[in-house]
């Protein structure tokens, strides 16, 4: 399994558990009666919130992955070759996480599906208030749908990995 899509992997699983854990969180609070559903500062502080959170997590837990990466790197760089210097495990490192153009070309086709998520939550979310639903209702469906896009996204840079560009 290559570099990109070990990371892939790692970002996938993250943007599952932020998104988990805020439906848990929101809807808990709502079917709990501790918040009212159209209650807009709770919305956008929640919002707001797991925001931050996700941004964190997605940076320590890349940091994380990255360590671990090149701690594994390393462990089986010195097995195979038995004793080798701190510049080799660097070169090998190096040459690991170096993105190429079809990584890039494989990104941005990705990126195309995740705003096309994106867009058709935007117009839901707008169709929501045409239906009388609660801004509640709305803010949701915005932020729910950019996060499945980010998931989305993910999942088809996996694809492409394994399939290649032109077959998928």
């Amino acid at each position: 399994m290559s570099y990109q899509e070990k990371r892939n992997i790692v970002s996938i699983i993250t943007g599952i558990a932020i998104l988990t854990a805020y439906c848990i969180y929101a809807f808990g609070q709502v079917r709990a009666g501790s918040v009212a559903p159209d209650d807009f500062k709770f919305w956008a502080r929640t919002i707001l919130i797991f925001i931050g959170i996700g941004v964190g997590a997605s940076i320590v837990i890349q940091i994380i992955f990255h360590i671990l990466l090149s701690i594994a790197i390393s462990i089986k760089k010195s097995i195979q070759e038995g004793n080798c210097d701190e510049k080799e495990i660097e070169r090998s490192i190096e040459v690991e996480v170096t993105e190429d153009e079809m990584d890039k070309l494989i990104q941005l086709k990705a990126m195309r599906f995740a705003f096309a998520i994106a867009g058709i939550g935007f117009i839901a979310a707008l169709v929501s208030l045409l239906l009388n639903y609660s801004f509640g209702v709305m803010i949701n469906i915005l932020f729910i749908s950019f996060s499945v896009g980010s998931i989305i996204e993910g999942l088809v840079q996996m694809r492409f990995y394994r399939k290649g560009i032109g077959n998928a």
